[in-house]
């Protein structure tokens, strides 16, 4: 009786269940049958060549768009450059002839002034020369009083005149020798200039300019043979060069007297300089021409082969401009989106130019005035 009683229980709760599991179902279904379908949101339509913003879109939160203007543009381009010593006040200090280096006045680094002694040089080339020209000089000497003598003699007919004709021209044969001798000397360097002769065969070599020994290629006790080669190099580094090299496709935008900021690697503040020349022939190697721009560097921080970017300023011109974001790559080509009407936009090819800032410059393709998307340009590509 009992179990019976449980069975009956069990099967009342059972079908309540179902009853409120189908009356949910019920509600659910007549629920949704009231509720109408979504549409999906457009955001983007095509006309023809236009595309439109429908007012639905959210597109038009995000979107900015601003008119294109008009202003003065300086196209900027940058330059591989480097320090170079003035030519003018360098100068490569050559042996004037081969022998043995007996002392160095100078070593690397010291400073010397116009006409210091700068090495002295053990030369037999000298000592022969030497003595040819003092060989030249005593005949000159002969011959002048000879001649003299002769001169006296003639004027009191006491010689013959063919005699004195002979002293004439063994004197001028004397002079000739004894010049060329001289000239001989000057040369080699012993005779004005920067040289002078000591005991016939010990050439000291003095400084042609003021400045520092910044080369020094030779040693006390060496032998020097090489006429084509330095013993030391002298240069004034008060001043000196940044130059670049300017490619043929460039030339058009260099002027003299055009601002420029140089940037050494080994500085990090860029220094303001102004192009104080432009070389005159092409490089057939490099197809570029030398711009010079010249600094004072009495502090000496600029040292001849450093390298620099020199970022030079063009001559500023009017132009269209747009920022940066307005552009959108399509492929090969740079497209804007312009503002043909309220919510409609039309793509156009543009060509572009320098670049200023964030902004950049519109060759063809777009209008001072004309309204262009600034933000979000890109959700308008296809």
């Amino acid at each position: 009786m009992q179990a019976s009683s449980t069975s009956s229980k069990r099967l009342l709760y059972s079908a309540i269940t179902l009853a409120v599991a189908g009356a949910c179902l019920w509600g659910a279904l007549s629920l949704h049958a009231k509720e109408p379908s979504a549409q999906a949101v457009v955001a983007v339509q095509h006309q023809d060549d236009r595309i439109v913003i429908p007012e639905a879109s959210p597109l038009r939160r995000s979107l900015v768009v601003a008119a294109a203007s008009e202003d003065a543009v300086s196209a900027a381009f940058v330059l591989p450059a480097s320090v170079e010593a003035d030519p003018g006040k360098l100068v490569k200090v050559l042996p004037p002839l081969s022998g043995r280096i007996v002392s160095l006045n100078k070593q690397l680094g010291d400073e010397v002034k116009a006409g210091d002694v700068l090495f002295t040089l053990d030369s037999a080339d000298l000592a022969e020369a030497t003595s040819t020209a003092a060989k030249a000089q005593a005949a000159l000497v002969l011959a002048k009083k000879n001649l003299d003598r002769l001169a006296d003699l003639d004027k009191a007919d006491i010689t013959p005149r063919r005699d004195l004709e002979q002293a004439q021209n063994d004197y001028a044969q004397a002079m000739s020798e004894a010049e060329r001798a001289n000239n001989k000397l000057a040369q080699l360097g012993a005779k004005g200039g920067g040289a002078k002769v000591s005991g016939g065969h010990i050439l000291s070599v003095r400084s042609p300019i003021s400045g520092r020994v910044v080369e020094l290629n030779g040693a006390t006790g060496g032998y020097w043979n090489d006429s084509n080669a330095s013993v030391m190099t002298v240069a004034d580094l008060s001043r000196v060069f940044v130059t670049a090299n300017v490619q043929e496709k460039d030339l058009s935008k260099v002027y003299v007297g055009q601002a420029a900021a140089v940037k050494l690697d080994a500085y990090a503040e860029p220094l303001a300089a102004k192009v104080r020349y432009v070389g005159e022939m092409l490089d057939p190697d490099t197809r570029t021409v030398k711009v010079r721009m010249a600094f004072d560097n009495k502090d000496g921080h600029l040292k001849p082969g450093m390298f620099a970017q020199a970022t030079l300023q063009g001559q500023p011109h009017t132009g269209v401009i747009v920022p940066m974001s307005a552009l959108v790559q399509s492929g090969f080509n740079t497209r804007t989106f312009v503002e043909v009407a309220p919510w409609q936009f039309q793509a156009r090819v543009v060509k572009t130019g320098a670049q200023v800032g964030d902004k950049i410059e519109i060759l063809s393709g777009l209008k001072a005035g004309e309204r262009v998307v600034t933000k979000d340009g890109v959700l308008l590509n296809d």
